[in-house]
């Protein structure tokens, strides 16, 4: 069952300058795995994260670097969780993320699927 959906734009030469006017902001943003890859892949992976903020109904209290992206065997993008983001989707029952990235022309764009494997039985309430 899906629980939520979200997507989101960035423009790529617009976060550039933001993160040359704000020291810092990768750090905050980012986990150290992500830090070093190309200004496009960076734009990506903030797009993700909105869109998982999204999926999530723009919790108060989430922490950036509580959701990164990393690559599986065959290079597709797998989102993960911790802490104030991973707390969140136990609430929701979210078990399972859907992510896909791209970047052209200027943009990157994300969009993330939360879903639940299980359906609660009739009569009984989804996790708390």
């Amino acid at each position: 069952m899906i629980i939520g959906t979200g997507i989101d734009v960035v423009d790529i030469a617009r976060f550039e300058e933001q993160i040359a006017r704000t020291p810092g902001l990768v750090a905050r943003l980012f986990v150290p795995s992500e830090r070093e890859l190309p200004v496009r892949s960076l734009a990506a992976r903030f797009a993700a994260k909105e869109a998982a903020a999204k999926a999530l109904k723009a919790p108060p209290g989430m922490i950036w670097q509580h959701c990164w992206i990393e690559k599986d065997a065959s290079g597709a993008p797998l989102l993960c969780t911790e802490g104030t983001v991973a707390a969140e989707a136990r609430r929701q029952g979210i078990d399972r993320w859907h992510l896909t990235m791209t970047h052209d022309g200027g943009i990157a764009m994300a969009m993330v699927v939360a879903e639940r494997l299980d359906e609660p039985a009739a009569g009984q309430e989804g996790p708390a």
